[in-house]
């Protein structure tokens, strides 16, 4: 197990006539992760994975990549890599099989990888269809066959599931969801989707605007959010008068008395006072927020990934 994040990027930033797309980042991404980047259109993501390839060149900062610094081991890092950044590339004439044995040839690879991935991805019943013929879904697995032919330690995929239905959407996701285990890799999976994140991901980065918003476990993220429990009653104004004698300060919410999260005794005595004082209380609901809710709150905009 290695000590150090097996990415780590430092004030990263990358300006495009002036305006930054990418807003000096610090990532990082720990060994048998699988880290969703999740972030709405336009938030930095892309530009952001091209940098940790050195497809991009920084403005500003630097990327550590197996504890290398990227710019002066790329080559090294790069044969430890597997990556799948905004659309498959493929010759459409040929097979996927074929597709395979160039990219095998050119890496110097051992020919036993390419049935491995075929089955790895469910392709092998199609290996000897033109890429052209192949569905979309069909692209995206054969773009995750060539990135995971090396079976490299880091596996890099931008929006895997972009496009897809979603029985396709649930095929990469127990796809990528198997990596780490099995295959003893890592795994940076960027989305706009955050069902997808949220099931797939132990660990998550949002951005928006080039702007790492929140960084952490999939735990950390959901801790942000503290139950609230809400009572439905008729007489909201004075319910809140009431309560303040027993030092209770709820916010009102329509016909709402909303509390932030409490023990089961604490929201009985609540309901007791007001029903000892006439104060109807028709519902008794806790309620949790959704990672988008999360999102949302992180990032002051409401407006749908």
């Amino acid at each position: 197990m290695s000590t150090y994040p097996i990415i780590e990027t430092k004030q990263l930033t990358k300006t495009y006539g002036g305006t930054p797309r990418v807003d000096h980042v610090d990532l990082k991404v720990q060994q048998g992760e699988i880290f969703g980047f999740l972030g709405p259109n336009g938030a930095g993501k892309t530009t952001t994975l091209k940098m940790l390839l050195g497809l991009v060149q920084p403005t500003k900062g630097s990327v550590n990549v197996f504890g290398k610094e990227l710019q002066k081991h790329r080559m090294a890092i790069l044969n430890q890599t597997g990556s799948l950044i905004e659309s498959p590339s493929y010759y459409g004439h040929l097979t996927g099989l074929e597709n395979l044995r160039v990219m095998q040839r050119l890496r110097s690879l051992p020919a036993k990888n390419i049935d491995k991935v075929l089955q790895i991805v469910r392709l092998e019943h199609h290996r000897h269809k033109t890429a052209r013929e192949y569905s979309l879904g069909m692209k995206q697995r054969l773009g995750i066959a060539m990135a995971l032919l090396a079976f490299p330690s880091l596996l890099i995929l931008d929006e895997p599931t972009n496009g897809l239905d979603p029985a396709g959407i649930g095929e990469i996701r127990e796809l990528i969801k198997s990596l780490p285990a099995q295959y003893d890799m890592t795994v940076l999976v960027s989305s706009h989707l955050l069902s997808e994140i949220e099931q797939t991901a132990t660990s998550v980065g949002i951005i928006s605007e080039g702007k790492l918003l929140f960084q952490g476990t999939m735990a950390a993220l959901q801790a942000q959010n503290q139950a609230a429990v809400h009572f439905r009653t008729d007489q909201p104004d004075k319910a809140v008068q009431v309560l303040s004698a027993y030092g209770y300060r709820p916010r009102i919410d329509g016909q709402q008395l909303v509390f932030k999260g409490m023990p089961d005794a604490e929201v009985c005595r609540i309901n007791g006072i007001l029903v000892s004082r006439q104060i109807g209380v028709s519902r008794i609901q806790e309620r949790k927020k959704s990672l988008e809710d999360i999102f949302l709150e992180l990032t002051g905009k409401e407006r749908s990934l």
